[in-house]
């Protein structure tokens, strides 16, 4: 189930989000502590939903500042009026009289961390006899989930368990693969109850959260930052298309070794990877495909058997968006063959177009903000490499960006001084989000031909889901999910930005 708490501070405002929560919700929450001076017995009726009554002092989350005696005179009014549901936190249920047809929640919350006590707070709430147990954690690591995930598995009562928080994420949307008795979501952005509260229409539409099952395939990408990414948009439309029991997730890690070891649990079926784990990973894995180790980076992996495999999408993908860009030659040349490239960055996306460009006989400089990384990386391949200060005097055929400069949110960043920008060139780049990064409005503006790192993300995930699932993957919807949802983003972003 979906519970969507209502934040509403005033009735006009409270009867419109009852409204739309009545298409989207199934349960709803009255969060008496916005609402003030609002009484139970009043709300009780305004909703066509099961509702639970909860108001929640500031230690807890909440806005209640007032006398304990009077909160809990309005958790007794709800449960007197019949409420299908009340929530009281563990230390304050002893001083609510249960009575049916309500059930009573007992919760627990931690806004600083998941203790390492956990199984004994879930046995603490479950000694008070709730109907329903709710334990609520913040996350500060990725492997914080998997202890909620057992606590749900383990748990001899109805029970809502999941972590807040970025790296929590995780743990709400698959709350019903582990028998989690609901999750929380709210209507719209900025209306949270809680930090890393999704919506329900994300729940809805991006998770397909109604369709998941104990038998619901895990995927995700793991990378940090990987709030912006929308490898969740496009995989999990590619899964709904193909009519797969699958679910996508964004997984924010620290340690790479440690969470893949730790989610072999679960298990995962496949992942993506992006900065700053592509080399790291490798490390985690139980087999590399020759390419891939060759490059020194992975992009992709698969399980199989609990075996773990990893392989390289990014190299085949940038040297077709390149190839195509630069057009075909007669015969069977590469056009990109004795082109002058410069290559900006040396990280797993650089290291992946380094290989597919030397491979293709292209004339290779790497350029890097630490010359000594650029060498590491040029030398096995037998090109040039040097720092990033004989950028402006370099002329050449093809400049790549492949580093996270001009990416969201810092869009007016360019690593690219003008002057080594020149009618003729060939600029592309790696950053997807924005679609038009400032580097590429200048080389637009400088009479270059530019490549968007759209073509590239597209492609480089459509071969991903190919190697998932050994099906062809749907890369025009693919692209049309990306380009609509940067679009909304950057509309979002220039009506945010016209406000202040």
């Amino acid at each position: 189930m979906i519970c969507v708490p209502l934040v509403s501070s005033s009735r006009e405002e409270l009867e419109r989000d009852l409204h739309e929560a009545a298409r989207a919700a199934d349960v709803v929450e009255f969060r008496l502590d916005y609402l003030a001076g609002a009484r139970p017995r009043e709300l009780l009726p305004l909703s066509r939903l099961p509702a639970i009554f909860t108001c929640r002092r500031r230690s807890d989350g909440g806005r209640w500042e007032g006398r304990e005696s009077d909160r809990l005179a309005l958790l007794q009014e709800a449960v007197d009026a019949g409420a299908p549901y009340v929530d009281v936190e563990v230390d304050a249920a002893a001083g609510l009289r249960r009575r049916p047809p309500t059930r009573t929640i007992i919760s627990y919350h931690n806004f600083e961390e998941t203790p390492e006590d956990l199984e004994d707070v879930y046995a603490r709430v479950a000694s008070l006899h709730p109907d329903v147990a709710k334990v609520v954690t913040t996350a500060r690591d990725i492997l914080d989930n998997l202890r909620l995930f057992r606590l749900l598995q383990r748990a001899s009562l109805p029970t809502i368990a999941f972590a807040m928080g970025e790296r929590g994420l995780v743990s709400r949307v698959l709350t019903p693969k582990f028998g989690g008795y609901l999750t929380f979501a709210s209507l719209r952005r900025g209306a949270e109850s809680a930090p890393g509260q999704p919506t329900a229409e994300e729940l809805h539409s991006l998770y397909r959260y109604r369709q998941i099952s104990a038998r619901t395939a895990v995927f995700g990408v793991i990378g940090n930052p990987i709030g912006h990414s929308l490898s969740p948009h496009i995989h999990n439309a590619a899964f709904r298309q193909a009519g797969l029991d699958a679910v996508y997730l964004p997984f924010l890690v620290d340690d790479v070794v440690k969470f893949l070891q730790g989610f072999a649990a679960i298990p995962v079926a496949g992942y993506s990877v992006t900065l700053p784990h592509k080399v790291a990973v490798m490390s985690a894995l139980d087999e590399v495909e020759p390419m891939a180790r060759e490059i020194g980076a992975v992009n992709t992996v698969v399980s199989r058997d609990g075996r773990l495999f990893g392989s390289n999408t990014d190299c085949a993908a940038a040297v077709g968006a390149l190839v195509s860009a630069l057009g075909d030659r007669p015969g069977d040349r590469s056009p990109l063959a004795g082109k002058s490239v410069v290559l900006l960055g040396a990280g797993g996306a650089a290291r992946a177009l380094a290989y597919g460009l030397r491979r293709e006989g292209a004339l290779l400089t790497i350029l890097n903000r630490t010359a000594a990384k650029a060498e590491e990386l040029a030398r096995p391949l037998g090109s040039q490499w040097g720092g990033l200060e004989g950028l402006a005097q370099s002329r050449c055929d093809v400049l790549i960006n492949t580093t996270s400069v001009g990416m969201h949110p810092r869009v007016e960043e360019s690593i690219v001084p003008p002057a080594a920008l020149r009618p003729g060139m060939v600029v592309f780049e790696a950053v997807y989000n924005p679609m038009k990064t400032r580097l590429l409005r200048e080389a637009e503006a400088a009479g270059c031909l530019t490549v968007s790192g759209v073509d590239w993300f597209v492609e480089q995930a459509a071969l991903q889901f190919e190697t998932w699932t050994g099906r062809s993957a749907p890369r025009r919807l693919m692209r049309d999910i990306v380009v609509a949802t940067l679009a909304e983003r950057e509309a979002e972003r220039s009506r945010t930005s016209g406000a202040t």
